[in-house]
């Protein structure tokens, strides 16, 4: 599924239109892009977490001339499923 199939799945199963369904997920987006940013988790009951890890600096090795590289400290983000989801699923 991609965004706009998740888009039009949202509208059918709510009863909205198509153009309501995509700010309501463009505003689902923002929302949680600013939560992470501001350093917060976000918490979904009954779906799951995400929340923002920091990665280490480490070094690396380029495969193709098995020279060290260093690769930099960052963050990502990391989703964590709940369990009634996971329970869906199986």
């Amino acid at each position: 599924m991609n965004k706009g199939e998740l888009i039009k799945a949202i509208a059918d199963k709510a009863g909205f239109t198509q153009k309501d369904a995509t700010a309501a997920y463009d505003a689902f987006i923002e929302a949680v892009t600013e939560t992470l940013k501001a350093g917060e988790k976000v918490q979904l009951i009954g779906f799951g977490s995400i929340e923002v890890k920091e990665v280490a600096a480490k070094t690396g090795r380029n495969p193709k001339t098995k020279e060290p590289v260093e690769i930099p400290a960052c963050k990502k983000p990391v989703m964590k499923f709940g369990k009634a989801f996971k329970a869906e699923l199986n």
